[in-house]
């Protein structure tokens, strides 16, 4: 017991050390104090500058490591980013479970039109790929004003060279990138709080596939609950209710504008162009789905469509991509169909992100689906949230999870989601605004 006392006093002592360092970087950035109050700003903090007055040269590194941009259209550099992630990004608490981002998600998350590849950063030693940040250009609005911001992602730094204090240099080395090209804001999350987030989140689930979710110890058999009781009070029903089906190509416009005039109602959300929206909501296998109610749909709706994408016979390799038995499915964005247009009332998505289950002797995969954006107009947000259930049910997920963010709070208890324990925070780089609720927030990042 003593030497368990040590331990533990060992590690609130390594923790402490390392918020004081992390606050400490902080303390020099243009981001709120966490003790500030904010009321009526809504500006950046410090004003933008010419490129004659920014840094030219790159931040230097520890001696034996260098930059590395990485290219991730090429496959044997993605593989390299997928290893480094797969093997040390983010894992719960526990350590049961680890994100791993398969390398069709990643190309999809870091390629939107207009993507800057001098933002996709990586640090090697040698010729080993150590660590990796990422940024990608977006047009956010926050309360009320449009921001060109980056999204920062994917800040990872291997296990071994967490005491080299790596993390605040590749900041400062994206911020510099980012800067030179005329951007001087950004937008991240981080499950820890920094200074200084503008609202604080918490993730809930739904289980799926419960038997499994207990067995991985993803969740557990509650009080005065048998297996058999617990897979009855979450049994879907086999079909959805409405006439949901995948989104097409020529859908793209108009559930662009449906999606714009719901989230105007939010304080911080994303502005797509067409060919943003395209590229992040077309289904593609095993990434991202997509479905919406079109106005002049007839019967033939979500049945057939989806049973072709679960039909698809597939063999997994190392990263995720697959090898298809079928030419049919989603394997990418699908053709545009033979209707020119098409007036989307509702739309609800959801993207794959598996964990890998550490070390257990059955299941070597969580297959997660996340909420992304839904708006509901001719149904009830709840019944159409209850169908993307179904739809991910019928995918093989096992889990559906979804932020207390927009509207998610409406549906949440009525569909049976539990709070889980992981907390998200957003944040805003040089940006200065009233702090925000949860269903303030319309902004997913990947």
């Amino acid at each position: 017991q003593q030497q368990q006392q040590q331990q533990q006093q060992r590690e609130t002592t390594t923790t402490t050390t390392q918020q004081v360092q992390q606050h400490k970087f902080w303390d020099t950035q243009p981001v709120p104090r966490l003790d500030e109050q904010i009321s009526d700003v809504n500006d950046v903090i410090e004003p933008n500058k010419p490129a004659s007055e920014l840094r030219q040269e790159p931040f230097k590194m520890p001696e034996g490591f260098r930059w590395s941009e990485l290219d991730v259209q090429d496959d044997a550099i993605l593989e390299e980013i997928y290893a480094l992630l797969n093997e040390n990004y983010v894992e719960d608490d526990d350590a049961m479970f680890r994100f791993d981002y398969s390398m069709p998600f990643l190309r999809w998350a870091l390629t939107p039109p207009d993507y800057e590849p001098t933002f996709h950063l990586g640090v090697r030693h040698k010729a080993t790929l150590m660590a990796f940040i990422t940024g990608v250009p977006a047009t956010a609005c926050v309360r009320g004003k449009d921001v060109r911001v980056v999204e920062i992602n994917y800040l990872c730094v291997h296990k071994r060279l967490r005491s080299k204090r790596l993390a605040p240099v590749l900041i400062k080395e994206i911020t510099r990138r980012v800067n030179l090209r005329g951007i001087f804001q950004a937008v991240y999350t981080a499950g820890v709080v920094l200074p200084k987030p503008i609202a604080a989140c918490r993730y809930w689930h739904r289980s799926l596939d419960p038997k499994k979710l207990i067995e991985i110890g993803f969740s557990r058999l509650a009080a005065r609950m048998t297996m058999a009781r617990t897979l009855k009070l979450y049994k879907l029903p086999d079909q959805p209710k409405s006439k949901l089906r995948p989104m097409r190509r020529d859908d793209v416009e108009s559930a662009r504008d449906l999606l714009h005039s719901y989230l105007a109602k939010f304080n911080l959300y994303p502005k797509f162009t067409v060919e943003e929206f395209a590229h992040v909501f077309l289904p593609r296998k095993n990434v991202i789905d997509s479905f919406v109610i079109a106005d002049d749909d007839d019967d033939d709706d979500l049945d057939g469509l989806v049973d072709d994408v679960v039909g698809v016979k597939t063999t997994t390799t190392k990263g995720g991509t697959t090898q298809s038995q079928k030419t049919t499915g989603t394997n990418g964005p699908p053709k545009a169909a033979k209707k020119n247009t098409t007036k989307v009332t509702d739309m609800c998505s959801f993207y794959h992100l598996p964990s890998t289950v550490i070390g257990h002797e059955k299941h070597s995969t969580l297959k997660a689906a996340y909420s992304f954006y839904n708006v509901a107009t001719t149904v009830p947000l709840v019944d159409l949230m209850r169908d993307a259930l179904i739809c991910a049910k019928r995918l093989g997920m096992d889990v559906f999870n979804a932020l207390d963010i927009m509207e998610n709070d409406s549906f949440l208890k009525d569909l049976k989601f539990g709070i889980g324990d992981g907390h998200l925070q957003f944040y805003l780089y040089n940006w200065k605004c009233a702090s925000m609720e949860p269903n303030d927030i319309g902004l997913v990042l990947l």
